[in-house]
């Protein structure tokens, strides 16, 4: 990894970036850079989301942070005319197409939290969507972290400008 940034102290509706970054340190080319993203244990359906054990719900999914539209995309890159590239049919993870030798691509999602508490949030980066092709580091571990994050239950201050845009106070 050669970016892993999430701030750890989060506010309900302020939104934050999840970046990640990867640079291809191999002679070979990555058939496809993914990203395994999940909260918690992982045993939700949707990668910012928790699994409520409440009785009678029809869905248990529940999200802890909200997905931004047209993300997750390369940092700084314009936002797509469709969906974001990133999104792939796996639950939980986004492809990012090939990675060539030498080659660094650093990825953005933009998240905004709805769900007060601490979570943890993990992440795998793999060299392709079925499994068998690996990403590892330079000792052979697997490419893989976590964000340890406390989102407090009180909104950041803000306010309506004269240009109709929400600005923060304070």
């Amino acid at each position: 990894m050669t970016k892993s940034e999430f701030p750890t102290e989060q506010s309900l509706a302020e939104t934050s970036d999840l970046v990640l970054g990867v640079t291809n340190t191999g002679d070979e080319t990555v058939p496809e850079l993914a990203f395994t993203i999940f909260t918690g244990q992982g045993d939700a359906d949707g990668s910012f989301n928790y699994r409520s054990n409440q009785p009678g719900l029809a869905n248990p999914n529940r999200p802890v942070w909200i997905l931004e539209n047209k993300y997750p995309r390369e940092l700084g890159s314009p936002p797509p005319a469709g969906l974001s590239g990133g999104f792939r049919a796996q639950t939980n993870t986004f492809g990012f197409g090939p990675l060539e030798p030498g080659e660094t691509k650093n990825i953005v999602w933009r998240v905004t939290p709805v769900k007060a508490g601490s979570y943890t949030l993990s992440y795998i980066v793999a060299a392709g969507l079925d499994g068998k092709a690996k990403a590892v580091t330079a000792t052979g571990e697997p490419v893989k972290g976590e964000f340890v994050v406390k989102i407090t239950d009180v909104p950041p201050k803000a306010r309506v400008n004269d240009a109709g845009k929400v600005v923060e106070v304070g």
